[in-house]
């Protein structure tokens, strides 16, 4: 196999498995996060030539636990090492690694890995910083971009949660029910991140190889809401995602582009998939508990209801957004919003919006890329011509890139 572009999104796809079977193993999460990085070290120097293995997460697990315990006896030569359930908690080592990760336990293994991330000895900021760099191996450097602060400072979170995990003697099992309901929140968070590293991707073939992200995030969550039934923000939570993984099949046209929400064939979105959705936030909404997830999962769903785009009733979208507002305010937020009063009341009202949050969302590719837009309805082509030269400077991918190049074109023929 000569193009390896394929093999990032496979180890990204298997990270969460694997860690969560690494750190059951070893009960350290640095020693988990080491042997998951020697075990994608051989995967890059074996894969290309043998072709990927059956199963990558079983085989990943295996690589990195015998790379760690033979890091383990280098380490302890000249003492006597411990037993090896000591050090791996297996009680079945003699069975097959494939056949236990066919069952349901390596589930709970990254369930844990979640609510051991999401500790509450650890700031909530902490929380979401770990939880993004252990369980989604996201870099430092894109969890920043994604909390809008400096590097050195998401840094110093991460290494302080490490250090704080690591100090205080963390248990590393499933937390009991209390436990769970005081973590419910920022562990529902997680999974839903999760989920947008396996469903965000820039193209086609990208998009496939992490869909076993996706999908893994969509089992958690069904889990969480097996675990707490009545809680209407998890039902909200479910079915957001259920709606955005229900457009899967559009996302992407025949050249692996990226098709734009209003753009999309709707008879290519999952039928099942929405019909679950909808159940499942009318479900939520009877509780009249409104939350962040049932307000997201809402809007969703009015895409959902609309058979054509041009059937979408913005102005409510507008209201919900609103609500979303005050319960969540976020530059990113009215963002979003500002592209709903768009539709609604015009660009020069949604510019007016967003103006305020120059400074603050400098750095965000889809800020300039909804300016730029903006700029180009109300006809000031210079304006709009900058507004998109920051969005390709900013690009997190080729695809959004082509995507902005596509208005510049637009308007220089215009």
């Amino acid at each position: 196999m000569n193009d390896l572009g394929w093999i990032d999104p496979v180890l990204g796809a298997a990270r969460p498995q694997v860690m969560g079977a690494l750190l059951r193993y070893f009960r350290n999460l640095d020693t988990a996060e080491e042997a998951f990085q020697e075990a994608c070290l051989r995967a890059l120097k074996n894969w290309p030539q043998n072709g990927p293995p059956r199963d990558p997460a079983a085989w990943l697990i295996l690589v990195g636990r015998n790379a760690a315990l033979d890091q383990v006896r280098r380490q302890t030569r000249m003492t006597q090492l411990p037993d090896e359930a000591v050090l791996s908690d297996l009680d079945d080592a003699e069975a097959s690694l494939a056949d236990r990760l066919d069952g349901e336990h390596y589930k709970d293994d990254i369930l844990r890995l979640l609510f051991v991330c999401c500790h509450p000895d650890l700031p909530a900021t902490q929380q979401v910083a770990m939880a993004l760099r252990i369980v989604c191996g996201l870099s430092v450097k894109q969890i920043a971009q994604a909390f809008l602060v400096s590097e050195a400072a998401m840094e110093q979170r991460v290494t302080r949660a490490k250090a704080r995990i690591g100090s205080a003697g963390v248990a590393f099992e499933t937390p009991g029910a209390p436990e769970r309901a005081e973590r419910l929140a920022v562990v529902a968070a997680m999974i839903y991140l999760l989920f947008n590293e396996g469903y965000s991707s820039g193209n086609s073939r990208e998009a496939e190889a992490r869909k076993p992200l996706a999908e893994e995030a969509i089992w958690l969550v069904r889990l969480l809401l097996r675990l707490f039934p009545t809680e209407p923000e998890i039902m909200g939570l479910t079915a957001l995602m259920l709606l955005q993984r229900s457009r899967t099949k559009a996302r992407f046209d025949k050249d692996g582009n990226i098709v734009l929400l209003e753009d999309q064939d709707r008879s290519l979105w999952s039928q099942p998939r929405i019909a679950e959705g909808l159940a499942l936030i009318d479900k939520a909404m009877r509780h009249r508990r409104p939350g962040p997830y049932q307000i997201q999962a809402a809007i969703a769903a009015l895409h959902a209801r609309a058979k054509y785009a041009e059937e979408t009733d913005w102005a409510q979208i507008d209201l919900l957004y609103a609500n979303l507002e005050r319960l969540q305010p976020s530059p990113v937020v009215t963002l979003n919003r500002a592209v709903a009063v768009s539709k609604v009341k015009g660009a020069q009202a949604a510019l007016d919006m967003i103006e305020p949050l120059g400074e603050r969302l400098r750095s965000y590719f889809y800020f300039h890329g909804v300016k730029g837009a903006l700029l180009e309805k109300l006809e000031r082509p210079v304006e709009a011509r900058k507004a998109f030269g920051q969005a390709i400077a900013l690009a997190n991918t080729p695809a959004e890139a082509a995507h902005i190049r596509q208005h510049l074109d637009h308007l220089s023929a215009g």
